[in-house]
């Protein structure tokens, strides 16, 4: 065959014919699904996303249910701090609160003029006040001596006996306190066997508020640990190798590197903290009530307890409850717009 077959008169080839698709084809390109249109774009439908996390939906719906069991409906039976209720109208407690009397806000008005309110509103601010001074520092102290230490082993057998008190009740915290600073303790009787004076601390009622103090950073300082632990951990070696070469000492480092890391995990936790700053404790106080007298371990919680439960007067507890509720919600606002002045997240963004 001549190699100038098919060319034009000035050596060139005419172009290719276009094929038409055959049918086969155009029914093969008809079958392809067009993409799935979203509601925004890059965001999965809201099926999709149910359909992929289900497992995950399952293992949190027991959790769901009881936080809507004992937190949120429980809430509703704040209804009876608007009322003069009485659970003997009715033939069971739930069904009362439809027979009994609305009194508006004379149950608030009741709070205002006790002194007996104001008198455990006094002691639950200052105990707030020098837990948070005492107490809130001690977890982020340890948290560096720990941190600083170079063994693993020794890292994790100081953890341990740090945190293990975390998992202690109440009642055998309060013992151990009592069997090492009572008037029968450990300590007292050493004094008395080598002819000094006994003491009992734990019916001191002007120290009280250092006892309890002490023994709630004896009792939860390990569980801060872990926290403040855990964000040092995400802090990169190369932040302390780049300061350790522009010559920063060890303080200097943990001015510059460590405690910035820590910033925001100190700024959610005092927020946190201040928003729980009306609920000091109260097992801790009921226990040891008896010994101290109600005038230096009288707190909100132990007072609604009180009023509540043992005089049953239920409206003027749900009252002061429902009080506390709401200054505890403003604390929490507060602080978080704080942290917000000071350039920190906080709970929730701006």
């Amino acid at each position: 065959m001549s190699l100038t077959a098919g060319r034009r008169p000035d050596g060139t080839r005419p172009p290719a014919a276009v094929e038409e698709p055959t049918a086969a084809v155009a029914t093969a390109g008809a079958k392809v699904r067009a993409p799935r249109r979203t509601s925004k774009a890059g965001k999965v439908p809201f099926r999709i996303r149910l359909r992929r996390d289900r497992a995950l939906i399952l293992m949190t719906l027991p959790v769901i249910v009881l936080l809507l069991i004992f937190n949120y409906v429980p809430l509703l039976g704040n209804i009876v701090a608007f009322q003069d209720y009485d659970p003997y109208v009715s033939s069971n407690g739930v069904t009362a609160i439809f027979h009994s009397p609305w009194v508006g806000v004379e149950q608030f008005s009741r709070v205002i003029d006790d002194p007996l309110f104001w008198s455990a509103a006094k002691n639950t601010i200052v105990l707030f006040v020098l837990q948070l001074v005492l107490y809130f520092p001690i977890p982020i102290v340890l948290a560096l001596v720990i941190n600083s230490v170079i063994r693993p082993r020794v890292r994790a057998v100081a953890q341990a006996i740090m945190y293990l008190p975390h998992f202690f009740s109440w009642v055998l915290v309060v013992t151990v306190f009592q069997q090492i600073f009572g008037g029968a303790g450990i300590i007292a009787q050493t004094l008395e066997d080598h002819g000094w004076s006994g003491f009992d601390l734990m019916t001191n009622a002007s120290l009280f508020k250092y006892l309890v103090t002490a023994q709630a950073v004896w009792k939860d300082a390990g569980w801060g640990i872990i926290v403040f632990l855990a964000a040092l951990a995400a802090v990169s070696t190369d932040l302390y190798e780049a300061a350790a070469m522009d010559g920063a000492g060890r303080w200097r480092r943990m001015w510059h590197v460590t405690l910035p890391a820590l910033r925001p995990v100190i700024a959610l936790l005092l927020v946190l903290r201040v928003g729980d700053a009306l609920s000091v404790g109260f097992e801790q106080f009921l226990l040891q009530r008896d010994a101290v007298g109600a005038g230096a371990s009288e707190v909100l919680d132990t007072y609604v307890w009180n009023m509540g439960i043992q005089n049953g007067d239920f409206s003027y507890a749900a009252a002061v409850g429902l009080a506390k509720g709401l200054i505890g919600v403003c604390l929490v606002l507060g602080a978080n717009k704080f942290a917000h002045l000071l350039g920190e997240q906080g709970v929730y963004k701006k």
